[in-house]
């Protein structure tokens, strides 16, 4: 099986602080949905109020990041069948989430 990385940027996500308790229990069903299936690896969303930072290869560390590349936002990660499967689950997502999902298939590493 496949692992799958469904994710969205937090500029995605547009509600209103009244639909907000509506997406986040629907939401929260499509993920108890995936650990009933037994597809569910991990998921959450990006704590953007702790800035990132760099690990260097010598080991040094500092606040820069790679250019050009900002991650913020939700994601779910899935173990799935096949990449129709992985479709399927993030059309889930994206409706009870009310936006797009990038769907993204992680390579395969015997060693994981």
């Amino acid at each position: 099986m496949t692992k799958y990385l469904i994710s969205f940027p937090s500029e995605a996500m547009v509600l209103t602080e009244e639909e907000f308790p509506t997406v986040v229990a629907e939401s929260h069903a499509v993920i108890e949905e995936a650990k009933v299936a037994g597809v569910y690896v991990f998921g959450g969303g990006i704590d953007e109020s702790v800035a990132p930072v760099l690990v260097a290869a010598d080991g040094s560390v500092s606040s820069e990041t790679y250019p050009g590349i900002e991650i913020r936002g939700g994601f779910t990660v899935l173990e799935l069948p096949d990449r129709g499967a992985a479709v399927e689950w993030a059309r889930k997502i994206a409706v009870a989430c009310r936006c797009s999902q990038e769907l993204r298939e992680f390579g395969y590493d015997p060693q994981s």
